[in-house]
């Protein structure tokens, strides 16, 4: 659950306006649903407040996110404003026109030159949608960079080999949109990639990685992994790592292990195979775009077989998505 901070100390002021300079990525999967996000940062003390993951990320689930970093305040009234603005419905791009000309961080200053943001959505059709900003007063190195489906943007950064690593990662790695970021924290797996962790040997002391299924509730991610603040001279990352592996080996793999698609490639039908008496919810099938071009809630039978009219579907890559009790699955289809 998030928590509120709402009260600063003054011993610590000196700690938290500098506390947000780092890296991370923010990013959705149309063919899921789901927004995640991740990052790490190389702050002492930061484990006090309970790492970075209630300061710099929110995420409306089934809807997008935004990470909030680089000289904020706590609690981070510019996140929490953006929040707001993509529940009224403005684009990513119009809610950092909104930050940049209603910048509300008055215990520090109000330039927002001091800034940087990244934000991932859906638009009403399903599509993704990013965008980013990074001040030209936020601490170098920064930069921002930007797909169809994610945001990475870091700052007192050791190189630009941070983001590019990190977005490679991401775009190379096969899998859910957890195991993608998982990925993508890996690429900045290295001494310094926050540069004052350098004489540590560390790439940060803080990190972090949170996934929202669309049917969750705000608050209450299916996956949240939390490094408030490692001990001198250990990587967080690694410790990430560590809770993501274990994450992964109690999850339900019956629709993983069992569903099969046949023929695939398809040409004007195909079936989805299921575990006999296996509980589903829907089958969805999304095109490439994150557009949904099926929708099924009836099944026959024990779920033993459905069959999936494919005849409209224009040439290239969808992707089937089925929903169960415990686990969702999703499989790439290429239509002929």
């Amino acid at each position: 659950m998030k928590k509120n901070y709402s009260v600063l100390i003054a011993l610590f002021f000196s700690l938290i306006i500098h506390a947000q300079d780092t890296f991370s990525i923010i990013a959705v999967d149309p063919a899921t649903g789901e927004v995640g996000s991740a990052g790490a940062s190389c702050v002492d003390g930061i484990g006090q407040f309970g790492g970075l993951i209630d300061i710099i990320t929110d995420i409306i689930p089934g809807r997008g996110g935004v990470n909030s970093q680089a000289f904020v305040c706590i609690p981070n009234s510019n996140l929490a404003n953006a929040i707001e603005q993509m529940e009224a419905g403005l684009s990513p791009d119009e809610i950092i026109d909104y930050l940049i000309n209603n910048d509300d961080c008055s215990s520090q200053n109000f330039n927002p030159e001091f800034r940087q943001y990244g934000i991932a959505d859906f638009d009403p059709d399903g599509n993704p949608r990013t965008a980013g900003f990074t001040g030209s007063l936020a601490d170098d190195f920064k930069d921002d960079r930007q797909g169809a489906t994610y945001s990475v943007q870091g700052n007192i950064l050791l190189n630009e080999t941070v983001l590019i690593n990190m977005e490679n990662n991401f775009n190379n790695t096969e899998g859910t949109l957890a195991d993608k970021l998982m990925a993508a924290m890996q690429g900045a797996n290295f001494a310094g990639a926050d540069m004052r962790c350098l004489g540590r040997g560390t790439s940060s002391t803080s990190a972090y990685l949170v996934v929202y299924q669309e049917t969750d509730a705000p608050g209450d991610p299916s996956l949240e992994l939390n490094i408030e603040e490692v001990p001198f001279g250990q990587e967080p990352i690694d410790s990430l790592q560590i809770l993501y592996d274990n994450a992964l080996s109690i999850q339900d793999n019956t629709l993983k292990n069992n569903v099969k698609v046949f023929p695939n490639p398809v040409s004007d039908q195909f079936q989805v195979v299921l575990p006999p008496t296996t509980f589903i919810a829907k089958l969805e099938v999304f095109d490439l775009s994150g557009k949904r071009v099926h929708l099924q809630t009836q099944f026959s039978g024990a779920n033993t077989g459905e069959i999936i009219d494919s005849s409209s579907y224009q040439k290239g890559v969808y992707f089937l998505r089925i929903t169960g009790a415990n686990e969702i699955h999703t499989i790439k289809i290429i239509k002929n």
